[in-house]
């Protein structure tokens, strides 16, 4: 995995635009939507919720890019992300989710560096969304 100093952050499930959740409302709030993109990853699904891994092999999770609209406040609101995935449980529990920062491949060509939340736990078994599209599980495509 890429660490590196970043304003963007890739979402591929529940914060997507279009989602009539309070996710999207608040990462609306301080991002703006900068392109459909892709990282290498694979997509599980695990009691009917799709969670993300990341991969070395040409398998791909497609999803957003977004950008922090301000700069000075990307701090506060990737805190609140962070929260909101379950980065930082209280003791013993463990991360659901990890937040990292990958490689993503716009659809306009560009190779960005962005954050990603991946899942923090065992994906063995799980069912595989070959197509590595959430919306296409969501429309009852696997």
């Amino acid at each position: 995995m890429v660490h590196i100093k970043t304003d963007f952050l890739f979402v591929y499930s529940s914060l997507r635009r279009g989602f009539p959740t309070q996710d999207y409302e608040y990462i609306s709030k301080y991002f703006d939507f900068a392109g459909d993109a892709k990282t290498r990853g694979v997509l599980s699904i695990m009691n009917n919720i799709v969670v993300g891994t990341p991969v070395e092999e040409e398998k791909y999770i497609h999803g957003e890019l977004f950008k922090i609209k301000e700069p000075s406040l990307f701090s506060f609101a990737i805190g609140q992300l962070d929260e909101y995935e379950g980065v930082h449980p209280e003791p013993p529990e463990q991360p659901k989710y990890v937040r990292s920062t990958t490689r993503v491949f716009t659809d306009g060509g560009e190779e960005l560096v962005a954050w990603v939340y991946w899942y923090n736990g065992s994906v063995y078994g799980l069912p595989v969304l070959e197509s590595g599209n959430v919306l296409d599980y969501l429309n009852g495509n696997k």
